[in-house]
């Protein structure tokens, strides 16, 4: 697919799950792995913007593309806010605390990683490049 760039806001959230969407289609994954892809990467997209680009008062550039292979759909996300590598995000611990007393944080992330079948992040000269990948069923 033909690479996709946005500014790194929050109104682009909208084009890059249409992208995903698209990709996931195209590669034909079911409809739970095409979902499971879409919150992974749009948790990843919304972090770098809102705590990458906003936190800095910057306003950056996403860059997003999707290759597939005759096993794997690959998706690569990539920032350049300050980096930020989520596999250091431990799992929430809620114990037995209800929804509304748990402390916020942690758990996009925590979904997103679960919902692909593998998860990279490199820093690369300054840039952020999360990939995802998915297997394909056929």
């Amino acid at each position: 697919m033909k690479t996709l760039r946005l500014p790194g806001r929050v109104g682009s959230l909208a084009a890059i799950g249409d992208y995903i969407i698209q990709a996931a289609a195209k590669a034909r994954l079911d409809e739970q792995a095409a979902y499971g892809l879409r919150l992974a990467v749009d948790e990843i997209a919304t972090n770098a913007i809102v705590h990458g680009y906003q936190k800095i008062g910057q306003i950056g550039e996403l860059v997003l593309r999707a290759e597939q292979t005759v096993t794997t759909l690959i998706v690569v996300l990539e920032d350049t806010s300050p980096p930020y590598d989520p596999r250091q995000t431990p799992p929430p611990d809620f114990g037995d605390q209800e929804l509304g007393e748990r402390p916020s944080g942690g758990l996009g992330i925590y979904l997103a990683r679960q919902g692909v079948d593998a998860y990279r992040y490199d820093c690369i000269g300054g840039t952020n490049r999360h990939t995802f990948m998915m297997n394909r069923t056929q």
